[in-house]
């Protein structure tokens, strides 16, 4: 299993039981328009599985998760935080690993899938996930089938506009996306105004340029005026975008 995110892959080595017997991460090299990342990812699993001894005919198959809309045949319409346009990764991806098949889909509903089978969602017919990363997404399962919509974007939270006053365009050209405030850039970016305007009363400009969302999070725990501002304000985003104002 593959879940490719902006800053990393996230592989996984499972049995067809759904047993974990390896994971690990390379990094999610978006230079060039992303055209290393499929090579990357091929070249981990090679040798990994020559790691662990296992032949190629062991393999049943790939599923990858990736950060955008991806339509039944596994095409992806396009990956902003990726620097991908529209092509199937499936297909693609099989013919640069040994023709052994590869299903793609959005990482938030394969996580969502995943939640359902082996996780959080088990036992339920009706989910709803969000997850949190590099960018937003969002995966809904109705009646235990995955809801994709038109053109595979159903649940695709992170382009939701939640705020009128912002001026810096999103990656997917948008202003005001909840992307932009509740990702883990996004917190980058609200730590970064609030550290412009109140630099005195928190610990966060320690970090620098260096700070990263993590950075945030743990300061907030720890009390700091700042963190804890920026962490509200991620939260009522948030709130915003499930519908709570």
């Amino acid at each position: 299993g593959v879940d490719v995110g902006g800053t990393t892959v996230k592989v996984g080595l499972f049995t067809v039981e759904g047993q974990l017997l390896d994971k690990w991460e390379i990094i999610t090299r978006t230079e060039n328009n992303g055209e290393n990342i499929l090579f990357d990812i091929c070249e981990s699993l090679e040798a990994k599985l020559d790691e662990k001894s296992i032949d190629l005919d062991e393999v049943k198959g790939i599923g990858i998760g990736l950060p955008g809309p991806v339509l039944d045949d596994g095409t992806v319409l396009q990956c902003v935080n990726l620097g991908w346009g529209k092509f199937n990764v499936s297909e693609k991806m099989s013919e640069m690993f040994h023709g052994i098949e590869v299903k793609a889909g959005n990482d938030a509903n394969v996580a969502a899938l995943g939640e359902a089978w082996k996780g959080g969602g088990k036992n339920f017919d009706d989910i709803v996930m969000v997850t949190l990363g590099t960018g937003v997404g969002g995966g809904v399962i109705l009646e235990g089938k995955i809801l994709t919509g038109h053109n595979g974007a159903a649940g695709e939270i992170g382009h939701m506009h939640v705020e009128d006053g912002e001026e810096l365009n999103c990656n997917c050209g948008g202003c005001g996306c909840l992307e932009q405030y509740a990702s883990a850039t996004g917190v980058v970016r609200l730590a970064n105004r609030y550290i412009a305007k109140n630099s005195e009363s928190t610990k966060m400009t320690e970090f620098g340029e260096d700070i990263t969302a993590k950075d945030v999070f743990d300061l907030a725990k720890e009390g700091d005026k700042g963190a804890v501002a920026v962490v509200e304000q991620m939260s009522t985003y948030l709130r915003k975008s499930h519908g709570k104002y």
